[in-house]
Parts: C-alpha cells; structure tokens; sequence
C-alpha cells in the first residue's frame, strides 16, 4: 500500500510553493509524527522540495530507524539539533527562504533563527500542515476509533470497582490501571475524578476527597492508540438521584444528543456550538455552561477544529471532534456527557457508544 506519509509531504510541498518558501521547519512535536513517523521527543524536521531531513540524538537512533524509515534521511546529532540544522541547511544550496512554525517556536529558538541562522530569510508559518491534520483519513479514524473502544472498555472495567467512600484519587488509580490493562500507550491527558462539589470544575484534578452516597462523580479521560487520541466523558452517580440530579442530567444527555445528531461538516463551529447551547439556555441553564462545546482530536486532544461561540470557521469534512455538554452549578456539582464523532462525507458517525444514561456505581 502507498505510504500516506509521501501524500503528505507533496502536499506540503505544493503549500510551499504557494507560500513562496523554498522549506519549512517543523519543530512541532505532532507535526513531525504526522509527516514522517518518528514519535521522540528530539526532533527537528525540515522539508524543502528535494530534501525531508529529521534531525535527532543519539537516544533515537533505533527509535528513527524504525519509524521514520526511508520517508526522510535521518542525521544523528552529537551536539545540538540546531547546529545540526545549520550544517544540513548549508548543503542545500538552493534553499534561501525558509518558513518555521510560529505556534511552537519558543523565543530562545526564534533568537537563535536570527542569530545563528541569519544567513537564511525566516518567515513565520501557521498552520500548513495542521490544516491537513484536521482533516483525518480513514486510517486515522481507525485509530481513534480503537482508541475510544478501548478507552470504553476500560471505563466499563473500572464503574464495576468504584465505590463511595473511594478517594478521588483511589478512582484515578483504578481507571488509569484499567487504560493501560486495554492497551492504552499513554494517557491522552490527565484524567478528570471530581466527586461532588468538586464535579462543578470543568477541569478538576483529583483530590483526597471522597466520593460520598448520593453524590455525581465525573470521569473524563481518554487513551493513545498508534499516536492518536480519544476523549470521553461520562458522569455517574453513586446511589439514587434525587430530582434535581436527574434535571440536570436529562438537559446535558438532550443537548448531547441534539448536536451529536446534528452538526455536520461545513457547518461553522459557532452554528455547532448553539446545537447544545440554545437547548440548554431554553432550559434556563445557560450561564452555568461556560466553555465550549468541543474541539478537534487527532495526534493531539485538543486541535482542530473548535466548536465554539467565537469559531468562524467551517468544520472540515474527515475532522473528528469532541461533543461535550456540561452544567456546571458550584458548590452542588456538575454534569457533562462527551463523545467523540467523525464527520464524514456520508454523515456523521458518533464512535463512543457507552450508555449515556444515568449509570449508578457502587451497587451491591
């Protein structure tokens, strides 16, 4: 089979040419992986339209090898990555005008472009090779749909452990086991345990709190499988719901459903934001949903696109994003449901399929 990488550096190589750069610098770390394979934590890649040189140390020489294969020429540097990238530019003669990433250069780096490589024209860049990554191919989505799968199963092995009166950091510890007992490489982030109160924080870490009867318990966590990410988030309660809980509840699980049946490529990431959104101000919970509706997965568990209040842009046909709800009430508790869905040509595909009922933990 042809090897995805190749269409990804021609075209990146026809970007250059509309761009009127003779290379570009890729430093940033999902960047590198997507177009050439190599997954350390060392790298600078540059593609000019003859030449696609990966520049790492000595800790990758296997790990380059194979990875990165015959789809680049890899240079094992002994020093530092910059002075082998000044050494390998100098051999190209006809590279003049060169772009970098903006979004990932630090200000050191960005000194040593002026100083250093004073000899080469740098101009920043934005977003020429996210702009295909947004766009995911079907082995892409094979990926991520693994990874929700797994990531599904390990949650299902990790409800059926929980009880009240675990710390939130004894839950943290039982599902991040279970991610890596379903064959997680890592962990897409730091899992999300928040048990009551604690729950009304969008991006609780876990504490020593513990999970008390008739409390919700949010779980947001994903897993890495070949690279590529999945997000997911579900709440829980431990007991029996009161009425409030279940209104809470019933509005985020409406509002999930609605935009996850609705949005669409080519919407604007505004018009997938009020999907949810309008339902859940009709329910006069408006102000307590305060971030947005989702985002982008791929090699990273945020990129994009958004779906957002302020996003302008149309979401691209293959993305795959994040639907993800939430009340957030403080000092009572929070909900949010989130699923990952592919935007594909023929429709959308929603790949989480854990219940999104009200699922009690800890039944005896």
């Amino acid at each position: 089979m042809p090897d995805v990488r190749e269409r990804r550096l021609e075209a990146l190589g026809n970007l250059l040419t509309r761009e009127q750069l003779d290379g570009l610098l890729v430093s940033g770390p999902a960047n590198i992986r997507y177009l050439c394979g190599f997954s350390g934590s060392s790298g600078l890649l540059f593609v000019s339209h003859s030449e696609r040189v990966l520049i790492t140390d000595y800790r990758y020489i296997a790990q380059s090898a194979e990875e990165v294969g015959s789809i680049a020429r890899v240079v094992i540097e002994e020093q530092s990555l910059w002075s082998g990238l000044w050494q390998q530019l100098a051999a190209m003669p006809g590279v003049k005008v060169c772009g970098f990433e903006a979004a990932y250069l630090v200000h050191r780096d960005f000194q040593r472009l002026l100083e250093q490589g004073s000899r080469w024209q740098w101009r920043p860049a934005m977003g020429l090779v996210e702009v295909w990554r947004e766009k995911k191919d079907a082995t892409e989505v094979a990926a991520i749909r693994d990874a929700v799968a797994c990531a599904e199963a390990a949650l299902e092995m990790t409800v059926g452990r929980i009880k009240a009166g675990m710390s939130e950091r004894e839950i943290a510890g039982v599902l991040e086991s279970s991610l890596r007992h379903k064959g997680s490489e890592d962990y897409a982030f730091a899992s999300i345990v928040a048990s009551g109160p604690n729950s009304a924080k969008p991006h609780a870490r876990p504490t020593s709190r513990v999970l008390g009867k008739g409390e919700l318990l949010l779980l947001d966590f994903g897993m890495r499988i070949g690279g590529y990410v999945s997000d997911i988030t579900r709440t829980f309660i431990a007991g029996k719901p009161d009425a409030k809980q279940r209104e809470v509840y019933e509005v985020v699980r409406v509002a999930n459903e609605r935009a996850s049946a609705s949005v669409r490529a080519g919407m604007l990431g505004r018009d997938a934001d009020r999907l949810a959104r309008g339902y859940i101000e009709e329910r006069g919970f408006g102000e307590w949903f305060g971030h947005s509706l989702g985002h982008g997965i791929g090699l990273e568990v945020h990129e994009a696109p958004r779906l957002a209040r302020t996003a302008e842009t149309a979401l691209a046909e293959g993305a795959v994003v994040t639907v993800e709800p939430g009340i957030y009430l403080p000092e009572w508790g929070g909900v949010r449901i989130e699923d990952d869905v592919h935007l594909g040509a023929a429709g959308v595909e929603v790949l989480t399929r854990f219940p999104r009922e009200l699922l009690a933990v800890g039944k005896t």
